[in-house]
């Protein structure tokens, strides 16, 4: 007789949270997966059977109401490689691990770090929109953009993304800065032909574009504003794709309208979505993506393939590979 398979709580198969049919598949190979949807239905008889938590998109949320209907919870597994929606003490206290997904979403989100500054610098969406309307009759010079190759990017946070986006940078002979709370080693600064900045200042002097890719944390939340963006070039551009709250969002709308910088280009903000009145979506010189760094179907199947892999090991009592440990998170 087969052994029947570990419980694990997902959010739902399919629908706005869910998780697409061939990735809920590579979990069904390994677990007897339940949709929160059911486990409410009757938690008195699904929460005790519930050994792993997995997280897509942040659903279902870890909260306390939640984990307190699952008495043999062993792992909460998030998919990504944040943990600022974590209460990782706390879930620790219950007796379960945490882990996540390092790694495999580095390329994803260095891909996409490069498309967000090439569309802002390029004016590739207003390039688009004036191509695909019917009353065009000529391309107005408004469509002027400024020159990537060979301009200074200065990069707040050299973890495996910052690094991965210094890389792609070369490409575009960038005169590449960065700033970290602990330096690279010479080897990894000679790779990708970086200069550490001791100061933030410096780097925010110095650069024409600023990319931010620091994890959320006490130290780096509101690590970008109005002093900050007061130091930067008139022309420079800020790209954030770490979290929202990294940013003083009602400091960089007015550096913005200002013209304290030039633009912005954002795949995070706070929240998400903003409120449809928000100010930052009115303005000419900001680009929002909906937070889709990690949103490939590559990089979605080596996410799953990975929570999976973490959630196996919690539920046989090995080291857990991805087990998030709080005094290595804080990186800036």
């Amino acid at each position: 007789m087969a052994e029947e398979k570990t419980w694990a709580l997902v959010s739902e198969v399919g629908g706005e949270h869910g998780y697409l049919e061939e990735l809920a598949d590579i979990l069904k190979q390994h677990f007897r997966i339940i949709c929160y949807r059911e486990l409410l239905e009757d938690p008195v008889l699904h929460g005790p059977k519930i050994q792993v938590l997995f997280m897509w998109k942040y659903c279902p949320a870890a909260e306390p109401l939640l984990l307190g209907l699952l008495p043999s919870l062993k792992v909460v597994v998030s998919g990504g490689v944040g943990i600022d929606h974590l209460d990782v003490p706390f879930i620790n206290s219950l007796g379960a691990k945490v882990a996540n997904t390092p790694g495999v979403v580095s390329d994803s989100t260095a891909d996409l770090t490069m498309g967000l500054l090439l569309a802002s610098a390029r004016k590739i969406l207003d390039g688009h929109q004036i191509a695909i309307d019917p009353k065009t009759m000529h391309i107005p010079q408004s469509l002027m953009g400024v020159e990537v190759t060979g301009s200074t990017l200065g990069i707040i946070g050299m973890g495996e993304i910052g690094y991965k986006i210094a890389q792609r940078s070369n490409g575009f002979e960038m005169k590449i800065l960065y700033h970290n709370r602990t330096r690279r080693n010479v080897e990894d600064e000679q790779a990708v032909r970086a200069s550490y900045c001791e100061s933030l200042d410096d780097l925010l002097r110095q650069s024409d574009f600023v990319v931010i890719a620091v994890k959320l944390t006490s130290d780096t939340t509101g690590l970008v504003g109005h002093r900050e963006l007061s130091l930067m070039k008139p022309t420079a551009t800020l790209v954030n794709i770490s979290r929202g709250q990294v940013v003083d969002q009602d400091a960089l709308v007015k550096a913005l309208q200002s013209g304290s910088i030039r633009a912005a280009a954002l795949d995070v903000t706070h929240p998400e979505p903003l409120p449809r009145d928000h100010p930052l979506l009115g303005l000419p010189n900001v680009l929002i993506t909906p937070h889709i760094g990690i949103s490939t179907y590559n990089t979605a199947r080596r996410i799953v393939e990975k929570m999976v892999e973490n959630a196996l090991a919690a539920v046989k009592g090995l080291p857990v590979p991805n087990e998030v440990k709080l005094q290595l998170h804080n990186q800036c």
